[in-house]
């Protein structure tokens, strides 16, 4: 019997009706095989990190179980971002039409090139933090503490929820 594990997935999009193209993925999520959305919450618009002119983002985090291992999953995200038309070359701190980010697997802790988890900078980042308090506040994020916790300590300018 295989085990069913949760997981946390940010969603993100600044390009072609941001807030469509959140949406659109936060339902595609849930073909993924051997994976159902448990959870959602609201969206957000958030200014984008960088130093890159663009548009602000819309943002939303979603709560899944999965019985797909994290790198499985990860792949299946990846190839989510593909058909709703991300490029393959990602461009640092760049627009983009959608992002989907692995934020917390399960208890996992894990630091390799294609994967860190919890990811890397949930710690600074509002438009991951906000949106998770919404639908997991008392998640303990290993190593990093409870997402509430971390949410308060952090600043909600440039955020605000649609």
């Amino acid at each position: 019997m295989e085990i069913w594990r949760p997981a946390y997935i940010g969603v993100g999009s600044n390009l072609a009706d941001p807030r469509a193209q959140v949406l659109t993925a936060c339902a595609r999520l849930a073909q993924v095989p051997r994976t159902r959305v448990v959870l959602s919450s609201r969206l957000y618009r958030s200014r984008p990190l960088g130093p890159i002119e663009q548009p602000d983002f819309v943002n939303a985090v979603v709560g899944v179980l999965t019985q797909l291992e994290s790198p499985a999953l990860l792949a299946a995200l990846r190839a989510l971002e593909a058909a709703l038309g991300r490029p393959a070359q990602r461009e640092r701190w760049g627009p983009r039409i959608i992002d989907l980010d692995l934020l917390s697997y399960a208890r996992e802790q894990r630091s390799e090139a294609a994967l860190t988890l919890p990811h890397a900078g949930i710690v600074e980042r509002n438009f991951v933090l906000y949106p998770l308090a919404d639908i997991a506040p008392d998640l303990d994020l290993p190593g990093l503490g409870r997402v509430a916790e971390l949410a308060a300590r952090v600043t909600s300018a440039g955020l605000a929820p649609l």
